[in-house]
Protein backbone atom coordinates (compact mmCIF):
# COMPACT_ATOMS: atom_id res chain seq x y z
CA UNK A 1 0.00 0.00 0.00
CA UNK A 2 1.60 3.25 -1.12
CA UNK A 3 1.53 6.61 0.60
CA UNK A 4 -0.72 8.14 -2.10
CA UNK A 5 -3.40 5.48 -1.73
CA UNK A 6 -3.41 5.98 2.04
CA UNK A 7 -3.88 9.72 1.49
CA UNK A 8 -6.75 9.01 -0.90
CA UNK A 9 -8.37 6.76 1.67
CA UNK A 10 -8.02 9.50 4.28
CA UNK A 11 -9.53 11.95 1.80
CA UNK A 12 -12.54 9.68 1.27
CA UNK A 13 -12.94 9.21 5.04
CA UNK A 14 -12.71 12.99 5.57
CA UNK A 15 -15.32 13.61 2.87
CA UNK A 16 -17.63 11.05 4.48
CA UNK A 17 -17.17 12.78 7.84
CA UNK A 18 -18.02 16.14 6.26
CA UNK A 19 -21.17 14.70 4.70
CA UNK A 20 -22.19 13.20 8.06
CA UNK A 21 -21.61 16.57 9.71
CA UNK A 22 -23.78 18.27 7.07
CA UNK A 23 -26.56 15.74 7.70
CA UNK A 24 -26.31 16.37 11.46
CA UNK A 25 -26.39 20.11 10.83
CA UNK A 26 -29.50 19.83 8.67
CA UNK A 27 -31.33 17.77 11.31
CA UNK A 28 -30.50 20.23 14.10
CA UNK A 29 -31.65 23.16 11.99
CA UNK A 30 -34.81 21.25 11.12
CA UNK A 31 -35.64 21.02 14.82
CA UNK A 32 -35.14 24.80 15.12
CA UNK A 33 -37.52 25.37 12.23
CA UNK A 34 -40.06 23.08 13.86
CA UNK A 35 -39.87 25.17 17.04
CA UNK A 36 -40.38 28.34 14.99
CA UNK A 37 -43.35 26.82 13.22
CA UNK A 38 -44.86 25.81 16.57
CA UNK A 39 -44.50 29.40 17.79
CA UNK A 40 -46.25 30.63 14.64
CA UNK A 41 -49.02 28.08 15.24
CA UNK A 42 -49.36 29.31 18.83
CA UNK A 43 -49.67 32.89 17.58
CA UNK A 44 -52.34 31.76 15.10
CA UNK A 45 -54.25 30.04 17.91
CA UNK A 46 -54.09 33.21 19.99
CA UNK A 47 -55.44 35.18 17.04
CA UNK A 48 -58.29 32.69 16.64
CA UNK A 49 -59.08 33.04 20.34
CA UNK A 50 -59.05 36.82 19.99
CA UNK A 51 -61.37 36.58 16.97
CA UNK A 52 -63.76 34.44 19.02
CA UNK A 53 -63.86 37.00 21.83
CA UNK A 54 -64.28 39.84 19.36
CA UNK A 55 -67.19 38.06 17.69
CA UNK A 56 -68.78 37.58 21.09
CA UNK A 57 -68.27 41.26 21.87
CA UNK A 58 -69.77 42.18 18.50
CA UNK A 59 -72.87 40.10 19.16
CA UNK A 60 -73.18 41.68 22.62
CA UNK A 61 -72.81 45.12 21.07
CA UNK A 62 -75.40 44.31 18.43
CA UNK A 63 -77.81 43.16 21.14
CA UNK A 64 -77.14 46.37 23.06
CA UNK A 65 -77.75 48.41 19.92
CA UNK A 66 -81.04 46.63 19.34
CA UNK A 67 -82.12 47.47 22.89
CA UNK A 68 -81.10 51.09 22.54
CA UNK A 69 -82.15 51.54 18.92
CA UNK A 70 -85.42 53.05 19.95
CA UNK A 71 -83.47 55.78 21.74
CA UNK A 72 -80.72 56.26 19.07
CA UNK A 73 -81.06 57.73 15.63
CA UNK A 74 -79.57 56.06 12.51
CA UNK A 75 -76.40 58.19 12.49
CA UNK A 76 -75.59 57.34 16.11
CA UNK A 77 -76.13 53.63 15.43
CA UNK A 78 -73.87 53.80 12.37
CA UNK A 79 -71.09 55.52 14.35
CA UNK A 80 -71.38 53.01 17.21
CA UNK A 81 -71.15 50.05 14.82
CA UNK A 82 -68.21 51.64 12.98
CA UNK A 83 -66.37 52.28 16.26
CA UNK A 84 -67.02 48.72 17.47
CA UNK A 85 -65.86 47.16 14.20
CA UNK A 86 -62.70 49.29 14.21
CA UNK A 87 -61.95 48.22 17.80
CA UNK A 88 -62.36 44.57 16.80
CA UNK A 89 -60.34 44.73 13.58
CA UNK A 90 -57.36 46.65 14.96
CA UNK A 91 -55.92 43.83 17.17
CA UNK A 92 -56.50 41.26 14.44
CA UNK A 93 -54.68 43.45 11.93
CA UNK A 94 -51.73 43.90 14.30
CA UNK A 95 -51.62 40.15 14.99
CA UNK A 96 -51.65 39.35 11.28
CA UNK A 97 -48.79 41.80 10.68
CA UNK A 98 -46.73 40.14 13.43
CA UNK A 99 -47.52 36.72 12.00
CA UNK A 100 -46.53 37.83 8.51
CA UNK A 101 -43.22 39.27 9.79
CA UNK A 102 -42.50 36.07 11.69
CA UNK A 103 -43.15 33.93 8.63
CA UNK A 104 -41.00 36.22 6.49
CA UNK A 105 -38.11 35.99 8.99
CA UNK A 106 -38.38 32.20 9.05
CA UNK A 107 -38.42 32.09 5.25
CA UNK A 108 -35.32 34.32 5.00
CA UNK A 109 -33.57 32.18 7.61
CA UNK A 110 -34.40 28.97 5.73
CA UNK A 111 -33.25 30.43 2.40
CA UNK A 112 -29.94 31.60 3.85
CA UNK A 113 -29.31 28.21 5.50
CA UNK A 114 -30.12 26.38 2.27
CA UNK A 115 -27.74 28.64 0.35
CA UNK A 116 -24.94 28.03 2.84
CA UNK A 117 -25.53 24.27 2.72
CA UNK A 118 -25.55 24.27 -1.07
CA UNK A 119 -22.29 26.22 -1.21
CA UNK A 120 -20.76 23.82 1.32
CA UNK A 121 -21.77 20.78 -0.69
CA UNK A 122 -20.49 22.35 -3.94
CA UNK A 123 -17.05 22.74 -2.34
CA UNK A 124 -16.71 18.99 -1.85
CA UNK A 125 -14.92 17.58 -4.86
CA UNK A 126 -15.14 13.89 -5.61
CA UNK A 127 -12.50 12.25 -7.83
CA UNK A 128 -13.76 11.43 -11.30
CA UNK A 129 -12.90 7.75 -10.94
CA UNK A 130 -15.35 7.39 -8.06
CA UNK A 131 -18.11 8.28 -10.49
CA UNK A 132 -17.09 5.38 -12.73
CA UNK A 133 -16.34 7.56 -15.76
CA UNK A 134 -12.78 6.28 -16.20
CA UNK A 135 -13.00 2.97 -14.33
CA UNK A 136 -13.53 0.81 -17.41
CA UNK A 137 -10.76 2.62 -19.31
CA UNK A 138 -8.35 2.17 -16.40
CA UNK A 139 -9.11 -1.54 -16.09
CA UNK A 140 -8.84 -2.11 -19.83
CA UNK A 141 -5.50 -0.29 -20.13
CA UNK A 142 -4.10 -2.08 -17.07
CA UNK A 143 -5.07 -5.47 -18.49
CA UNK A 144 -3.27 -4.54 -21.70
CA UNK A 145 -0.10 -4.22 -19.63
CA UNK A 146 0.19 -0.44 -19.63
CA UNK A 147 1.90 1.01 -16.56
CA UNK A 148 0.03 2.94 -13.88
CA UNK A 149 1.95 6.14 -14.64
CA UNK A 150 1.08 5.96 -18.35
CA UNK A 151 -2.59 5.34 -17.56
CA UNK A 152 -2.70 8.32 -15.17
CA UNK A 153 -1.06 10.60 -17.76
CA UNK A 154 -3.31 9.43 -20.57
CA UNK A 155 -6.54 9.87 -18.58
CA UNK A 156 -5.34 13.05 -16.79
CA UNK A 157 -5.86 11.63 -13.32
CA UNK A 158 -3.47 10.92 -10.47
CA UNK A 159 -1.63 7.65 -10.08
CA UNK A 160 -3.33 7.23 -6.69
CA UNK A 161 -6.74 7.37 -8.37
CA UNK A 162 -5.67 4.68 -10.85
CA UNK A 163 -4.49 2.47 -7.98
CA UNK A 164 -7.69 3.20 -6.09
CA UNK A 165 -9.86 2.06 -9.00
CA UNK A 166 -7.81 -1.11 -9.44
CA UNK A 167 -8.04 -1.90 -5.71
CA UNK A 168 -11.78 -1.30 -5.61
CA UNK A 169 -12.24 -3.67 -8.56
CA UNK A 170 -9.84 -6.20 -6.91
CA UNK A 171 -7.47 -6.21 -9.84
CA UNK A 172 -4.36 -5.11 -8.01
Amino acid sequence: MSFESINLEYLVVAMAAMILYLIYYVFTKDSEYNRNIRSVATAAEELNREIFYLKKKLSDTQASIKKNSSRMNDEDIYQEVERTVYDMVKPISLGLKRLEESIQNIEENINSRISSLESGVKQISIPASIHGNDDEKIISLYKQGISLETISKELHISKAEVEFVLKINKIK
